[in-house]
């Protein structure tokens, strides 16, 4: 039976973007980027409340269906605790449905604050194995939760099909890439773009992407030169072209510029990377005129939770 946490305990977190794919490594590679959710929690002696700000607010329900709610309480329970009732401030900077990770922000942040109430109720904490184990099983892949886990640079993995173990390890990326984010006003959900993708492909497409996942193993961390062509990809990004136009074009106006530019996740977002210390200016102004918001990213920090937060609410 779950131990009851006292009222008035609080706790705090704050978790990073993400872009998954980068090309070939699909569920597989993905890089934290440096926009943060804030999640802030209080025990209180019953009921829940929600409260949304910034991205999502008035978007997302302010119930137990919230993905933090749910992640907490996942977090409590593995932990064998429960709280009588919660009081839940979401301040959000990760646009929703853009490719940028935000349901795994949401879910790694929810889990992570949880890890700040059980700390304060004499049980351990969730490792980072464990952090990357239960918010992989909400997102049913682990590029972008172990990235919001680990931050910076990931390469993940699962190593059960039947009851899945995921698992992931952190790169060291080469300290001259630098990340551009380009992000429309568009919205697109990962459901709703991998229904696109189909069921099988071919030997010739199948070698391909595992030949350039590898050599983007190798660009990531030690060879930058090499982005361009460890950044090609045949088995996702051409199929979801078609649902997002605006993003299939400026994708492939940075790589005619000579840029290792990728889908960010399902998109619509597009991120790239270069060494080179800003983006050519007429592609900046394209993405500008079609929608975009372009910027420079630094690589985002792994998720950090604190306890004994005043809660502000």
């Amino acid at each position: 039976m779950a131990r009851t946490m006292p009222v008035g305990l609080t706790a705090s977190a704050t978790v990073a973007a993400s872009s998954a794919n980068l090309g070939p490594g699909f569920d597989s590679l993905a890089v934290a980027l440096s926009l943060y959710d804030e999640i802030i929690v209080e025990t209180t002696d019953s009921g829940l409340t929600v409260q949304v700000e910034g991205e999502g607010a008035g978007q997302v329900p302010l119930s137990s269906e919230h993905l933090v709610v749910k992640a907490i309480h996942r977090g409590l329970q593995a932990r064998g605790v429960s709280a009588p009732g919660l009081k839940v401030l979401c301040r959000n900077n990760i646009p929703h449905s853009r490719g940028l990770g935000s349901s795994a922000a949401a879910v790694v942040g929810g889990l992570a604050v949880a890890n700040g109430l059980v700390a304060q109720a004499d049980a351990e904490p969730l490792s980072e194995d464990e952090l990357v184990q239960l918010s992989s099983e909400f997102e049913g892949h682990p590029d972008n939760a172990a990235a919001a886990v680990l931050g910076g640079a990931v390469v993940s993995w699962t190593e059960s099909a039947e009851a899945p173990r995921y698992a992931a390890a952190a790169l060291r990326l080469h300290p001259d890439i630098r990340l551009f984010s380009a992000i429309p006003e568009v919205r697109s959900s990962t459901a709703e773009t991998r229904v696109l993708l189909p069921a099988q492909v071919s030997h010739h497409d199948a070698r391909f992407n595992v030949s350039r996942a590898a050599l983007l193993v190798l660009a990531l961390t030690e060879r930058p030169d090499l982005l361009m062509a460890a950044t090609e990809d045949v088995l996702h990004q051409p199929q979801r072209a078609a649902a997002m136009p605006a993003s299939a074009e400026y994708l492939g106006l940075l790589r005619r510029y000579g840029i290792a530019a990728v889908l960010s996740g399902a998109g619509p977002a597009v991120l790239a990377l270069t060494t080179e210390r800003d983006l050519p200016a007429e592609v900046v102004d394209f993405g500008a005129a079609t929608g975009f918001t372009v910027r420079h990213m630094d690589v985002g920090n792994a998720v950090r939770w604190n306890t004994g937060v005043t809660a502000g609410m």
